[in-house]
């Protein structure tokens, strides 16, 4: 699928969510102009709440470009949603198991084809106490040095009013009125800027290649949506693994 494929469904389905998330959220973006005109390229985000996939997607689709998702394998399985999932060019992921290659497969052949993927690093909702972007995992910087395409980096700071969830994982919902949401996209990340110092396109990229260009990509979110906030960000980054292991 081409980063414009799949317009009229995406109208229809456009046109169900945003009318219902404008009733709760009134956002506001800057930085589309940072979106490639042409070619596939990925757009990793901060992860505040279980709304945000909305936040994220609205301005990269009123810049004409019919985003798709890394999502859950699971979710393509629940009646409906999966074919809707399915039909409008969403990428399974299938954590832990034999089919993991599969969906890096189908994420470098939407990038190949100019589209665009959108990408929460963090993978999850971020624990961290004060909602800062967390420790990531690789995915999005591998799309980019494998697919030798550019990363947009994303934040966004509001949406954690309509819906929040604590560390312990409880849920607050407020409504009414409608909270501000605000999208800061700052310029791409070309893999080049990603890459260790003295590695070349052509290498095969390590671990340490690809842990190197993930806390490039979380550095530069992080300095987004601490521009948002109007605050400056934490010197280390929160890491729930560690917080597992010593709790």
């Amino acid at each position: 699928m081409s980063r414009t494929s799949q317009r009229s469904t995406y109208r229809i389905l456009a046109g169900i969510a945003i009318p219902v998330y404008r009733v709760v959220a009134r956002i506001s973006w800057r930085g589309t102009e940072n979106f490639p005109a042409s070619g596939g390229f990925v757009v990793a985000a901060n992860h505040l709440t279980e709304i945000d996939p909305i936040t994220v997607a609205y301005p990269v689709y009123k810049s004409g470009i019919m985003p798709r998702f890394l999502a859950k394998e699971s979710l393509f399985r629940v009646p409906v949603l999966g074919w809707l999932l399915s039909h409008i060019g969403m990428v399974p992921v299938y954590r832990g198991t034999t089919r993991a290659k599969d969906s890096l497969a189908a994420a470098f052949a939407e990038l190949n084809d100019g589209g665009a993927i959108l990408v929460y690093p963090e993978g999850t909702v971020t624990r961290d106490p004060r909602m800062w972007p967390m420790r990531a995992h690789t995915g999005a910087a591998r799309l980019s040095l494998q697919g030798q395409v550019p990363v947009v980096p994303l934040a966004h700071w509001g949406d954690q009013n309509v819906l929040y969830r604590d560390p312990q994982g409880k849920r607050t919902v407020n409504l009414f009125p409608p909270k501000k949401v605000r999208v800061l996209i700052g310029e791409p990340l070309e893999p080049r800027e990603l890459m260790r110092p003295g590695k070349q396109p052509t290498d095969q990229p390590t671990a340490e290649d690809l842990k190197y260009a993930t806390t490039v990509i979380m550095d530069r979110i992080t300095d987004l949506v601490a521009e948002l906030r109007g605050e400056e960000a934490p010197e280390s980054r929160f890491d729930p693994r560690v917080r597992k292991e010593s709790s």
